[in-house]
């Protein structure tokens, strides 16, 4: 590929961050060259969002029909699965399963939601008064 012939299809991300691509410059050198996006990975990152998107709102659904902890919410609004809240918490992954439990939610001390709360950047009170102001 020519180094003018980098894609510069604007995305999501556009704002957020380049990619470096390796093209061949007037010369028949490669070198680096940015690109601010490519179509169909723009389309592939918009599918993979609407995915994160339906999850953090079933997730919500079923935390409101008393289904599911506000830790599930989080987990997926931060798009992470049960190993990197492990490694992030220091609490292993049966727990924070049995953590998804509304009872037993409940029951957790403010030193274990202290470990979720830093991990989800939120404050003990959002984790434990989740959707609590939702009509």
């Amino acid at each position: 590929m020519d180094k003018k012939d980098i894609p510069q299809d604007k995305g999501h991300l556009k704002n957020f961050t380049r990619e470096v691509f390796y093209a061949k410059n007037d010369k028949g050198e490669y070198e680096a060259g940015l690109s601010a996006g490519w179509e169909v990975k723009n389309q592939a990152l918009d599918f993979a969002w609407k995915d994160i998107e339906e999850k953090v709102n079933q997730a919500k659904e079923d935390i409101k029909n008393g289904k599911i902890s506000p830790i599930k919410y989080y987990m997926e609004l931060n798009v992470m699965d049960f190993q990197t809240l492990a490694a992030y918490t220091g609490i292993w992954t049966f727990f924070i399963k049995r953590h998804f439990k509304p009872k037993v939610f409940k029951k957790l001390s403010d030193k274990t939601l202290a470990k979720y709360a830093s991990a989800f950047e939120i404050t003990i009170k959002e984790l434990k008064e989740f959707g609590k102001n939702d009509k």
